[in-house]
């Protein structure tokens, strides 16, 4: 059964405003029609979110402990699958294969940009992790016991 995160959930929200918004913006640049840019960014809200939780999920499970290395996976394998979604997408829409991989090649540093940041960011906030909270309490006092 699939667990839901508080965590996950919100992280999977803002990643998504601003990626939705990189979208619309690449797209109708890109095009040069808004009506694209504004199609793109509505099927990458429903697909992309399903995308990210499910990527969000299975990494929360690794084991890889080093915030940067982990953030630097993170950001390639996740623009990786956000990609590939994209180019479909713009293919899609636009009728275009070229159109879609252009988006999607856009996107590669744009979104590996906004990502890394992103991350980084939600590696500070303890937003929904009640137990690194308690853990970091818990070696705070053992620190001062110690001293």
């Amino acid at each position: 059964m699939l667990k839901f995160s508080k965590r996950h959930i919100a992280k999977t929200i803002t990643w998504r405003l601003v990626g939705t918004l990189d979208t619309l913006l690449l797209s109708w640049l890109i095009s040069s029609d808004l009506s694209v840019g504004i199609s793109m960014g509505a099927f990458e809200l429903v697909t992309k979110m399903i995308l990210y939780y499910i990527h969000e999920r299975v990494w929360f499970k690794s084991k890889i402990k080093s915030s940067n290395k982990r953030h630097v996976l993170k950001t390639f394998s996740w623009r990786g699958v956000g990609t590939l979604d994209t180019i479909i997408l713009g293919w899609i829409i636009t009728g275009n294969p070229l159109t879609g991989l252009k988006i999607g090649g856009a996107e590669v540093i744009t979104k590996m940009l906004l990502y890394f940041g992103h991350e980084k960011l939600w590696y500070r906030i303890n937003y929904g992790l009640d137990q690194r909270k308690r853990r970091n309490r818990l070696n705070a006092i053992k620190k001062t016991r110690e001293v």
